[in-house]
């Protein structure tokens, strides 16, 4: 019998109680518990982001990221961005982590900046960085978030300066100069919920018009037959050089925006493309293994699986279904995630899903899965994923946590720890998992759009 079940199985007699002598009584009864089940686990996933935080200040103050196995830090490229303390900030306003969060942004405020002569990922940036700021600001209330944003936004946007209007992949903050000439429909399409915040909060359209042209012209660039995406494109002449279409790494944040554009800002053009991206989705990656949904990896031109590949990143795809209004699929996946994460005690990043073999079985703290969960929860308030919740959030603290914050896993057979703390542990990966535990006014659902980094965006037109 399935583990999920049979813990289930066993809180309903919990729950229940010998006590209890009324259906009535019965659902009092297991509402309180789960109530208080809830609580401990929001409280537990608390103490958890304080000892991750606590060793970064600890062993990284100032950088990027903590190294939890060697007690040191590394930083992405010359300057440091201070990545884990934006990252991490809006994670600690949610839980009421003042003085964590006082330091952070302390931290944040007196010493970032972007003057330097050195070349970033503009996707990368934009997600943990420019994401972050602005929902800091929007969070706080602090205009030097906002500044710091535009500062960085008005670096980045140069990025875009190509024939098309796709922005190359990297971009010197200092210069403006750029590399990176072929692509990906991830790295170009996911700057739609920031550039748009942005232009709401200044009144300058330049930012959400560039970025919506990239995302357009992509989307313009499809097959026109299968309606799919490849893998890899030429910003400066729109040439498709990979053709191989899913919905993991590489492309799966511009599927994620699509929709997400739509719900934040109401943009009806994102809605159509989101809905003819669905359908194309549907059509060719969709997939099954002994009854089992699945996405697979299919050529972009004739839309036929020729890889039955999911991983970690796959997962994030339950969350947007159920954002998407498509409850019934979301759940059905979300079974699938829990399965894979069950095969080892944590996800792989990918798994053969006709086999049931892992292909990589590293897991580098990855959110995903407990960002699905959180939507079918939300959607559905099933109680059956909270036990998911709970079950990956504990593997997560079993196997992860060392004696000085949290570590990746070289590989989930094996469960070596790898030496890095990435910062979307802290914005995403934790948050997640609060969230779900947390009480639902803790953040109002509808009233915010998270970035794929999970910084919390207000919604425009409602």
């Amino acid at each position: 019998m399935n583990k999920l079940f049979l813990a289930l199985l066993l809180s309903f007699f919990i729950f229940a109680g010998a006590g209890c002598h009324s259906s009535g009584n019965k659902d009092a009864a297991s509402a309180d518990s789960l109530t208080i089940m809830r609580q401990r686990l929001a409280d537990s996933v608390k103490q958890e982001f304080s000892y991750a935080w606590e060793n970064y200040v600890k062993y990284a103050w100032g950088h990027d990221v903590l190294k939890p196995v060697s007690h040191s830090y590394f930083d992405w490229y010359p300057h440091s961005l201070v990545m884990t303390p934006l990252d991490g900030y809006d994670t600690m306003v949610l839980m009421v982590l003042t003085n964590k969060a006082d330091s952070a942004k302390k931290l944040i405020l007196d010493s970032l900046r972007f003057n330097y002569d050195m070349s970033v990922s503009n996707f990368e940036i934009t997600i943990r960085m420019l994401g972050g700021l602005l929902s800091g600001y929007e969070l706080n209330g602090d205009k030097r978030f906002l500044s710091l944003a535009t500062d960085l936004a008005n670096r980045l946007i140069k990025a875009y300066h190509t024939p098309t209007g796709m922005p190359a992949r990297f971009v010197n903050l200092m210069t403006g100069k750029t590399y990176g000439d072929t692509s990906n429909p991830a790295e170009i399409g996911t700057s739609l919920l920031e550039y748009g915040t942005l232009t709401k909060l200044t009144g300058d359209s330049l930012y959400y018009k560039t970025a919506k042209k990239a995302v357009v012209t992509l989307f313009n660039l499809r097959n026109k037959k299968t309606g799919l995406v490849g893998d890899a494109i030429d910003v400066n002449t729109g040439k498709w050089g990979g053709k191989e279409s899913s919905i993991s790494g590489g492309t799966d944040s511009y599927y994620e925006y699509l929709l997400k554009a739509w719900k934040l800002f109401g943009d009806q053009d994102c809605k159509h493309m989101w809905d003819s991206s669905i359908m194309a989705i549907s059509a060719f990656l969709a997939d099954t293994a002994n009854g089992t949904p699945w996405y697979g990896h299919a050529n972009m031109d004739t839309g036929k699986i020729n890889l039955p590949y999911y991983g970690a990143l796959d997962a994030f795809f339950g969350g947007a279904l159920a954002l998407s209004g498509d409850t019934a699929r979301a759940e059905s996946l979300q079974g699938s995630n829990f399965k894979m994460w069950e095969l080892a005690g944590l996800e792989p990043e990918v798994l053969n899903y006709r086999t049931m073999k892992i292909v990589n079985g590293y897991y580098a703290l990855r959110p995903e899965n407990l960002e699905s969960c959180y939507y079918c929860y939300h959607y559905t308030h099933d109680p059956k994923y909270l036990y998911m919740a709970k079950s990956m959030f504990q593997s997560i603290v079993r196997y992860c946590r060392t004696d000085a914050g949290y570590a990746a896993i070289k590989d989930v057979r094996n469960m070596t720890p790898d030496d890095i703390m990435e910062s979307y542990f802290l914005a995403e990966t934790l948050k997640y998992a609060y969230l779900i535990f947390a009480p639902a006014k803790t953040l109002d659902f509808n009233k915010v759009i998270f970035n794929t980094e999970a910084h919390p965006l207000k919604v425009d037109f409602r």
